[in-house]
């Protein structure tokens, strides 16, 4: 039986791993659920779950949910990643707030089922050292890295080259004179994939593929120009990796991320769950790859500058990004207002080359009040 934390329950991935828990209530068992503002939800996984500890932001919905559920504690999510009682923590938060969790949860020397990209992207240096001198492996959720890291697995070091694919998000196919014009509501309409907002808007701009590859230079310790993206719509082969020899090795599978959930819930075992899809290829029909097209993207090429220039530049491209899409979400900028406001950010930026926790934190807040005032400027 393991016992899970499961910080962001409330939202997308939060919600399929509960789901993988319902299937399994032999072998995976809730002790803490931690969320935002969704009280309501909370409300319904508590009474389904029965964890021992709750979170939520606002301390009237902690005093609601007590009033009704008095059982559970409330706690912060930083105390939960580091419970004596959690065999496992999955961070499927969005956003910075993943990051102090993370770090609370290695210190504890608790496994960690990373869903959260901002952690590694804005601090991978001081989140990988703190698992090694822990003796932690991360468990990567993004089906991207889960596909790396199953393609991986028995394998030694002789990589040349690891491949990202891309779907091209809700945009692919529109020619770049509407973007200009594209609403919220189109931009959440991705074509295979059922994501949280924020990251359904990342992937329409490929900000998210900027982010996989810098989680994936720290991941798996290879050079950021080692790693590659491929554009692929279907959304069945979900990363490959190139070997010294030339062979290549790819993870395929239904786009569902339950199956990258479940993989990292369960191993180092594989779990039968008759409720996930399986591929049919036959079925599926062609499968088509492509280069990607940076100059339709370019919040792509600024979250691979950012990677290069290191130091504190990836927090103020995460913390940027963060700000522009609510921005973008709330219908107060256009869809190519976010990576004109993200790369002013970049560019304003003085960057520290060996950045600590503080300095990570103090690019986060400068950003997102650059990134306000120029948006309301």
């Amino acid at each position: 039986m393991k016992k899970l934390a499961i910080l962001g329950s409330t939202g997308s991935i939060g919600r399929q791993a509960l789901e993988i828990v319902r299937a399994f209530p032999g072998r995976l068992k809730v002790v803490a659920l931690a969320a935002g503002n969704n009280l309501p939800l909370m409300l319904e996984q508590v009474q389904e779950f029965h964890p021992v500890f709750f979170s939520l932001e606002a301390e009237a919905d902690r005093k609601n949910l007590q009033l009704q559920v008095p059982e559970c504690k409330y706690l912060p999510p930083q105390e939960m990643a580091s419970l004596p009682e959690v065999d496992l923590v999955l961070v499927a938060t969005s956003g910075k707030v993943g990051l102090g969790p993370t770090l609370a949860a290695l210190g504890a020397k608790k496994q960690v089922a990373l869903a959260n990209k901002e952690a590694l992207v804005m601090a991978g240096e001081i989140v990988t050292a703190a698992a090694k001198s822990n003796g932690i492996t991360l468990f990567p959720v993004d089906s991207e890295h889960s596909a790396l890291w199953q393609c991986l697995l028995g394998e030694g070091r002789e990589i040349a080259r690891l491949l990202l694919t891309a779907s091209g998000g809700a945009f692919r196919d529109r020619p770049l004179e509407e973007l200009a014009s594209v609403t919220p509501q189109e931009a959440l309409r991705h074509p295979t994939w059922h994501m949280g907002r924020k990251v359904t808007v990342d992937s329409a701009t490929l900000m998210n593929k900027g982010m996989e590859a810098l989680e994936a230079r720290w991941l798996f310790d290879i050079p950021l120009d080692r790693i590659e993206m491929i554009m692929h719509p279907q959304s069945i082969v979900h990363s490959l990796v190139e070997f010294a020899d030339g062979s290549v090795k790819a993870q395929l599978s239904s786009p569902d991320m339950r199956l990258p959930i479940q993989f990292a819930l369960s191993y180092p075992e594989r779990w039968e769950n008759r409720d996930l899809p399986k591929l049919d290829l036959a079925q599926a029909g062609s499968l088509h790859f492509g280069p990607v097209d940076v100059g339709r993207y370019p919040c792509l090429a600024l979250a691979l500058e950012a990677g290069r220039r290191g130091g504190t530049y990836p927090a103020v491209l995460c913390a940027a990004d963060e700000e522009a899409v609510g921005l973008f979400l709330a219908g107060k900028i256009g869809f190519l207002d976010i990576p004109r406001l993200v790369n002013k950010a970049l560019t304003l930026h003085k960057g520290t080359d060996q950045a600590t926790l503080y300095d990570v934190l103090a690019a986060d807040a400068w950003a997102r009040e650059e990134v306000l005032a120029a948006a309301t400027g």
